[in-house]
């Protein structure tokens, strides 16, 4: 039984920071190269950026569960 609280515990902490992060930074950017063309040993690339945002709504709701999570495994320890 201690084993399966300790896997709650970590893993609501890691939702909980995740949520904690996603609500801290709600939009982030990645970058993608594609290869336009080649021709022989030339190759032509682009670089395209994309935004991407984190609903609060979900960063919360991951903050909420990982407190809950940790809350039942410190609960059940004992």
């Amino acid at each position: 039984m201690g084993r399966s609280t300790n896997i709650l515990v970590i893993l609501g902490a890691l939702l909980a920071l995740l949520g904690i992060v996603g609500l801290a930074i709600p939009v982030f950017t990645t970058t993608q190269t594609n290869e336009v063309a080649r021709i022989g040993d030339l190759k032509i690339q682009t670089q395209e950026n994309a935004s991407h945002a984190i609903p609060p709504l979900v960063s919360g709701g991951a903050l909420v569960l990982g407190i809950i999570l940790i809350g039942g495994g410190l609960f059940r320890r004992r």
